[in-house]
């Protein structure tokens, strides 16, 4: 209890002392932080910065951007719906997009952003002081309910929403020139399958029509049918002549049968692979003439009626505490100082 009453007594004379020292620097201690704030207030006007506009849209992504898969029949049950929101993959892939070089140098060129940012132009590192403006100015982000932001700053307000807008239009543009050049790439792949698939069919029919005219034409039934004849014209005693033409026929079904039936069959199979790579032909050309939109877009970029930044009662209320602390370290530092000069022997 005695040591408790000792503490509790040095606390209530340290904040005493504190109050005392306090009080005795409270005009500079006010003074000094009340003329920054006024400064910065002062500094903060317009007519020292530039107050700065702030345009948004939110868009979402799509699941999917291949009309075929999305709206015609495939071999399996695997269509995907094209009205899907996509999840946190599809939004990272509309990041990545968004800050690729297409859309910072279109973007750059379009609004011609090197003088609207009064940038040197005969500077050797000019590609790069305009990437650090364009960062500061323009960011994109990912939402927590797996949408994107698009975020410009902007002392115009009305070039601040045209950005935003154009960079929303400009990415749906990129993604599907990716998706449409790789989508051209597997049409020309399938097409010349499908292209050689025909000519081999071509090449079969016309060796088929070639058998044929030498008088095959369906081995299995002509050959159990003149075998027949054969062995009946042989059994009755018929003229030479006819078991002659029998024979001649089964000698030509059993030179040519094996290649017929070959030909046939695989001529079949060939005709359901047809069908199926032009079915994949079809859809291949669909993903490489049409257009889906890569993003769902909550909302339009307008122009603010209210300034983003500066927020000037922020910035007076932090330069008044930033100038009260050291304010009051300065005092501290003094004082310490001037009764370390006083300890010193003279």
């Amino acid at each position: 209890a005695y040591l408790c009453g000792i503490n509790i007594k040095s606390m209530d004379t340290t904040s005493q002392n504190l109050l005392n020292f306090l009080f005795q620097w409270r005009k500079p201690l006010v003074i000094i932080p009340l003329l920054a704030g006024i400064s910065a207030a002062i500094g903060s006007m317009p007519i020292f910065i530039d107050p700065l506009y702030e345009s948004t849209v939110i868009v979402f992504p799509s699941t999917t951007n291949s009309p075929s898969k999305a709206l015609l029949p495939q071999d399996s049950y695997q269509n995907q719906d094209f009205l899907e929101f996509g999840a946190e993959e599809q939004a990272e892939q509309l990041i990545q997009i968004l800050n690729s070089d297409v859309i910072f140098d279109t973007i750059t060129s379009e609004f011609d952003l090197k003088n609207h940012y009064n940038l040197d132009l005969e500077s050797s590192t000019l590609r790069t002081d305009l990437f650090e403006e364009y960062s500061e100015k323009i960011s994109f982000g990912r939402t927590q309910f797996m949408s994107v932001e698009i975020k410009v700053l902007d002392k115009d307000p009305q070039l601040a929403s045209d950005i935003a807008n154009s960079i929303t239009s400009l990415l749906d543009r990129v993604k599907s020139r990716i998706q449409r050049d790789r989508a051209l790439v597997g049409y020309n792949i399938v097409k010349n399958e499908y292209d050689k698939v025909r000519r081999e069919m071509s090449n079969m029919e016309d060796e088929i029509r070639e058998l044929r005219k030498k008088g095959v034409h369906e081995y299995e039934g002509q050959s159990m049918v003149v075998s027949e004849q054969y062995a009946t014209a042989i059994a009755e005693g018929r003229p030479g002549k006819t078991i002659e033409e029998l024979k001649a026929v089964l000698d030509t079904l059993a030179k040519y049968g094996g290649r017929y039936v070959s030909l046939r069959d695989e001529l079949r199979l060939m005709k359901e692979e047809e069908v199926k790579i032009r079915t994949k032909l079809n859809q291949s050309r669909v993903d490489a003439n049409q257009v889906m939109p890569a993003t769902f877009r909550v909302n339009k970029a307008i122009p603010a009626d209210k300034k983003k930044y500066p927020i000037r009662w922020l910035i007076c209320v932090i330069s008044s505490i930033a100038t009260f602390v050291s304010t009051l370290l300065f005092i501290l530092l003094f004082n310490t100082w001037k009764d370390l000069k006083k300890s010193l022997p003279s």
